[in-house]
């Protein structure tokens, strides 16, 4: 599988709610859920990717809503289920703090 353009733009990353959050001022459970937030987001980008060119959900622009809509559900409903927050918690707590 090739890919043409990145995976996320600069312009995605910059706009990106994560980019002004420090570790260091975030309590235990707030740190806890931008940790979650980030492996939501994480999982919609792959699942994004993922879908980008089935037919799953059949061909044209309603495709590609009900395919967002489908992703974000999805990745808002495994928000801290698959060990990437576990990870990132541990590391950022031990490390930053």
């Amino acid at each position: 599988m090739e890919l043409s353009t990145p995976i996320v733009t600069k312009n995605e990353f910059s706009n990106n709610k994560f980019e002004n959050i420090d570790a260091k001022t975030l309590d235990d459970d707030n740190l806890k859920k931008v940790c979650d937030d980030f492996e939501s987001f994480f999982a919609q980008q792959l699942m994004d990717i993922s879908l980008k060119s089935t037919n799953v959900a059949g061909e044209g622009t309603g495709s590609d809503i009900i395919k967002g809509m489908y992703t974000e559900t999805v990745s808002k409903n495994t928000k801290g289920t698959m060990g990437i927050s576990d990870m990132l918690y541990q590391f950022l707590s031990q490390n930053n703090k």
